[in-house]
């Protein structure tokens, strides 16, 4: 009995077994897919060192490479049923809309892409800004409700990005950048009456979209609200302007490939992103209507106060 059974396991391993070299070339491709969503996950969670050309991320590459190499060379021997599970793996996580080929592969080139091209951060300490100005009053403009505001989102919707395929996890943010290029590529500055500081509602702006800083700023949250996106407004010396929450910096990744390879590249070649980073960890982008592209640069880096509309 139990020199059948060795035979029949003999069989068997001789029926799974690859030939070289086959079996090392597989190891090795195995090796690449396994290394590649662990390192996008390293990368997301370790603390960069900020050494030059990012030096320390190559270590942790090869060094992944080199341990999960270690590990299938052990286990060459199930190669095969490893291969078929991976790729079972993948396939499922693709038909499902989960984590699959294309997450990797979307991954994969951001995270390659902002390695190269870092934006630019401003750190914000909420608990040392001083209260924002008119704010009873900014708060009842931001009419993010009423159905103009939301007609004017639906159609710089449809008529921007819409097409744009991919990066479902990031639509909200996607078409809050419609909303912006609408709204920027459109708005006429116009300055309040001299001497006094006129805050107008988001349901005027829509009519000739129109105003001063306050204006534009009221607009672009109320329209970006409407359609799910969180907003606040940013109090410099003499100028307020929007902010859009993006996620935290791990999503930051995605956003900076988006908006300079894939929404504006033209506007934005050559040109930082710029973001503000506050206590909770949180990205917030700039909307300022003097920038031509999410994230363009500030007017003026001086905080002096943050209102976030929930």
């Amino acid at each position: 009995m139990i020199k059948l059974r060795n035979l029949t396991y003999q069989k068997l391993k001789e029926k799974f077994r690859i030939k070289s070299p086959w079996d090392l070339i597989i190891i090795f491709v195995l090796n690449i897919l396994i290394t590649i969503p662990i390192f996008i996950i390293a990368h997301h969670n370790l603390i960069s060192l900020d050494w030059t050309y990012h030096i320390d991320r190559i270590i942790l590459f090869i060094l992944i490479l080199v341990i999960i190499q270690f590990l299938l060379r052990a286990l060459r021997r199930v190669t095969l049923i490893s291969v078929i599970l991976y790729f079972i793996m993948l396939i499922f996580g693709s038909l499902s809309g989960k984590y699959g080929f294309e997450s990797i592969f979307e991954d994969y080139r951001s995270m390659i892409y902002t390695m190269n091209d870092d934006p630019y951060p401003q750190d914000i300490i909420i608990s040392k800004l001083l209260p924002f100005p008119n704010k009873s009053k900014i708060l009842s403009a931001v009419e993010y409700q009423n159905p103009k505001i939301r007609d004017f989102a639906i159609m710089a919707i449809n008529k921007h990005f819409k097409h744009v395929k991919g990066y479902y996890e990031n639509w909200t943010i996607i078409q809050s950048f419609a909303i912006f290029k609408e709204i920027n590529s459109r708005w006429n500055y116009v300055s309040d009456p001299k001497g006094h500081d006129y805050i107008a509602k988001a349901t005027e702006s829509v009519k000739y979209l129109s105003g001063d800083c306050d204006d534009h700023s009221i607009f672009m949250a109320a329209c970006i609200k409407s359609i799910g996106g969180t907003m606040r407004l940013i109090h410099t010396k003499g100028h307020i302007y929007p902010e859009l929450l993006i996620g935290t910096i791990k999503d930051l990744e995605h956003i900076n490939y988006t908006i300079k390879k894939v929404l504006f590249p033209m506007e934005s070649k050559g040109k930082p992103i710029n973001y503000h980073i506050d206590e909770r960890g949180n990205i917030w982008l700039n909307l300022d209507y003097t920038a031509k592209y999410p994230g363009g640069p500030f007017m003026n880096e001086e905080i002096l106060g943050a209102l976030t509309l929930d």
